[in-house]
Order: C-alpha cells, then structure tokens, then sequence
C-alpha cells in the first residue's frame, strides 16, 4: 500500500513504473538478493531451485544425521496431526525439506520409513521405569503404554504391525518387537534378582501375558483403556508370579 511520493525540487529522473513487464528496482520493497528477488524459489540454505510458481518451499541440501533426524521427526508430527493417511512419502519429504528420492533411497518403502519413525519416536515416549519395585515398574509401564496408544502415532504402529509386508520388511518388523520385548524382560529378570517372583518364571511369557489383554482390547474390542483396567492386569500378573 505504498502512497505517491510527494513533489520535491529537483526531483530525481523518474525510474519505469513497475508495471507487468518492468523490472522491480533495487530501492524500497526490493527483496534481498538471497530471496525470492534473486533467484525464485531458491532455498536460502542452497538447496536445488524449487519451479516457478510451485509455492513449495525448495527441498535442502541436508545430509546423513540431520536428514534423517528431520525426516524421522517430520514423519510423526504428520502422523499425529492427521493419521496414517497424512504420512505420504511427498508430504514426508516436504515438511522435512528434502527431496522425495532421498526418503526412498534411505528407507525403501513408506512402511519402512513408518516404521522406523515410530521405534524411534517410542524410544523417548516409552522409558522403562526402574523404582525398585516390580509392581510399580510395570504399572508406570502400562499407564505410558496406555497413553501412547491414546496417541495417533499409537493406533499407527500397531496397525502396521499386522499389515501384509516383504519378506524382508517382516523381518524387521519381527526384529522390532522382540527388541521391545527384551528391553521389558529387564523389569522381570530385576524383580527376579530382589526376590519379588518365583525363581524359574519366563520373563518373556510374562511380558506378553501382560502386554496381551492391551493390544487385545484396542485392536480387536475396540475399547478404552482406563486406569483400572492397567491396574487389574498389573496385579493379576505381580500377585500369580508371587513366591508361594
């Protein structure tokens, strides 16, 4: 909304309007020449030009770790803000800022790359407790458990963990989980050396009888789970593995 100058003596030779043909000047209003005055849709941090007119931000040129850290980090936020649906590969490569051929050449696939998010993201979401007390390990277990699967990126993860798949991307999906179930183990094999439970008990089948009835109740019963529900579990689980 610029206003027209007023008369001065002597003024200036004038300069050509700015109209449809006529190149800006380089005076007030002029963009910087690392903008979009300079070169259009050129990437501040030297990235590839994006096409004129695209209004899509340039792909970066990011590389190794913080290519990877800002695609894993842009995949969950697309995952939390609208669902499996919103996590496409060219959504994911936009709000990374990287090219799309650069997501397939690291993770293959789309699964992959969801998948690969979503570990990373449990990684922080999910710590394992360690107050000395097995009941209360795995009742802050179940309570951040339960409110991850609350979480869009939850539903997402479990869905994809019984989705057809590869050969090969079944194997990693296998890897996943038994490096989930593992790190669980640790809270029985404590509980174990502190004599909270029988010697002789299997940590893994008391990590899936746990984890079971949780899965069970959002992926094929389809209802909530409360506080009292995790509750319940934690105490059938603790009180039967009870020295006797």
């Amino acid at each position: 909304m610029s206003s027209s100058p007023r008369s001065q003596p002597n003024p200036r030779p004038s300069q050509p309007s700015a109209g449809r043909g006529a190149q800006p000047s380089a005076g007030h209003g002029a963009e910087p020449s690392t903008g979009r005055g300079a070169q259009p849709g050129a990437d501040r941090a030297g990235g590839r030009a994006a096409p004129a007119g695209s209004g899509a931000p340039a792909p970066l040129r990011r590389r190794g770790a913080a290519m990877r850290r800002a695609v894993l980090d842009a995949t969950v936020r697309l995952l939390a803000e609208g669902g499996l649906e919103a996590a496409s590969v060219s959504a994911v490569a936009a709000a990374a800022g990287v090219h799309e051929t650069s997501v397939y050449r690291n993770w293959g696939t789309r699964e992959q790359l969801l998948r690969e998010a979503l570990a990373d993201y449990t990684d922080h979401a999910l710590p394992l407790p360690d107050t000395g007390s097995l009941r209360e390990d795995l009742r802050q277990l179940l309570t951040a458990l339960g409110a991850f699967l609350a979480t869009p990126e939850g539903p997402a993860l479990l869905h994809l963990s019984i989705a057809p798949a590869t050969a090969e991307t079944r194997s990693r999906r296998d890897a996943y989980w038994a490096d989930r179930l593992e790190r669980a183990e640790v809270l029985l094999r404590r509980a174990a050396e502190r004599g909270e439970i029988r010697p002789g008990i299997d940590p893994r089948a008391a990590v899936e009888a746990l984890m079971s009835p949780l899965f069970a109740r959002h992926l094929l019963l389809g209802e909530p789970v409360t506080p009292e529900f995790l509750a319940s579990l934690v105490d059938l689980l603790v009180d039967g593995l009870a020295p006797r």
